[in-house]
This record gives structure tokens, sequence and C-alpha cells, in this order.
């Protein structure tokens, strides 16, 4: 069996000193969000430079290798790698396993499948935002949105919901922020503070596209949506803006 240089190179990149800072950063205690995930000490910049190095020569049972890692900074390299795959799908390198399996577009959708069916192991925040919307965002670009909706109301957990919003920033980067703001109000009132983040920046970002548009979806529902939810949403504004948002002062004739 050919060697697996996208384990191998991020296998051989551990550092011991990193492993216990890393895993409290990212809340794997008993309890919280990450509870039980184990990590190399690998830091996001140098998995970067092996998956950059490495992703020519991966193949999907490679990267099926990887995503079922017990270890966070390889699911995270099969997730960049698939990224990388996924963009160069249609002037694939001849070098790479890829180059003869399927012609781009198939390539593409094998991406997408790959990556839909292992949601599973997308298992924390920063795995979902590098990946989600650069991959599943750019895919969708020309086609049906409903899975996003789906995932938002009925994902498994709160990373597939999150998976629902973040994927979005694909579209909001060529001004379309419809589907931000639709799945924005599938979230308002999720529980998690990791969901109330994620539609709060979504929404920022928005706001940096049109912020007319993301003012006039804040009036009705500024009040009750959670706190930190408004606090991201409305970071960009004007300081005196802010504060008369953070102290319910804004009314519908203010816009």
């Amino acid at each position: 069996m050919a060697t697996n240089i996208l384990l191998t190179s991020i296998m051989a990149r551990h550092d011991p000193e990193q492993v216990e800072p890393l895993a409290r950063f990212f809340k794997t205690g008993p309890g919280q969000y990450g509870e039980g995930d184990k990590f190399l000490g690998i830091k996001v910049p140098v998995t970067r430079q092996v998956v950059k190095d490495a992703w020519r020569q991966v193949s999907f049972g490679n990267l099926e290798e990887c995503i079922g890692s017990e270890y966070h900074e390889v699911r995270l390299a099969a997730l960049l790698a698939l990224v990388e795959i996924f963009g160069h799908a249609r002037r694939m390198p001849a070098d790479s396993p890829l180059a003869t399996e399927a012609p781009g577009d198939t390539l593409r959708q094998r991406c997408i499948d790959f990556y839909l069916s292992h949601t599973g192991r997308i298992n924390n925040w920063d795995l979902v935002d590098l990946s989600c919307y650069p991959l599943l965002g750019e895919w969708l670009l020309d086609k049906d949105r409903t899975i996003l909706y789906d995932l938002a109301r009925n994902g498994k957990n709160i990373w597939e919901q999150r998976i629902g919003i973040v994927t979005t920033m694909a579209f909001i980067r060529r001004g379309d922020l419809a589907d931000t703001f639709a799945i924005s109000d599938i979230l308002l009132h999720h529980p998690h503070d990791l969901i109330q983040k994620a539609v709060g920046w979504l929404l920022r970002e928005a706001g940096k596209r049109d912020g007319e548009s993301l003012r006039n979806y804040l009036v009705p529902r500024y009040k009750t949506m959670p706190r930190t939810m408004l606090r991201y949403a409305i970071e960009r504004f004007p300081e005196a803006e802010r504060q008369a948002w953070l102290k319910g002062e804004i009314c519908k004739n203010d816009n």
C-alpha cells in the first residue's frame, strides 16, 4: 500500500509542548464542546504548509484515513487538502493520484460528497470555518441551497448547524446576502454561544457589504436576539450607534 504522505507528514510535526495549550484552547475538558478531542500540538500555519506540500499526492483513500483520525490536526489536514483538491479539480496536476480518477466537475462532486458524508468528523469550530465556505459554499454558488437550511434546522449537532450558516460566507463575498439573513432567522434564538457567535459574525460580514440591509434586518429582531449575537453583528458600527443598539434605543424610524 502506498504511503499516506499527508498523514506521515502531519504526524512528523508533533509538538508535545503545544498539546496542552491547544487542548485547552479548543475546550476539550469534561462537559466542554470539544470534550475528548486529542491534539498533536500543531498550529494551523504549520498544518497549512504540510497540506500545501502534500495535497497533490493525496487520494480519497488517504483522506478517509485522515478524516477518521483521533487527532484534531490530522482531520484538519484532511479538510484543507480536500479544499485544495476541490479548488484545483479542473486543472488537476498530472502527478496527482486523482488526475485520472475523474474529470474536473465529477471530481468536484466527489469532494462535496466526501465532505457531506463526513460531517460527523468535522467537530469543532475551526474544522467547520476553514472548510465549509471554500468548499460547500463555492459548490453551491450556482445551485439549490436547500441543504444549508436543512443543516441549520435539523443538523445533528451544533457543528452541522454552524456549517449551515458559515457556508454563506461564499455568497456574501459575491454580494448575495439573502441566504445569510434567512438562515440567521432559523438560528436566531439558538442557545449555544458558538452558534450565536457564528450568526453574529456572518451578519456583520453581510453588513460590510450592505449596511442598510443589516440594519433593516436587525430592527425588528435585535431586542430579542441573544446579546452575543447582537454584539458580533454590530461590531463594525460607529461607536455611538453601537451603544444605541445595545441600549435598545433604535426604532424603525431611525433607519
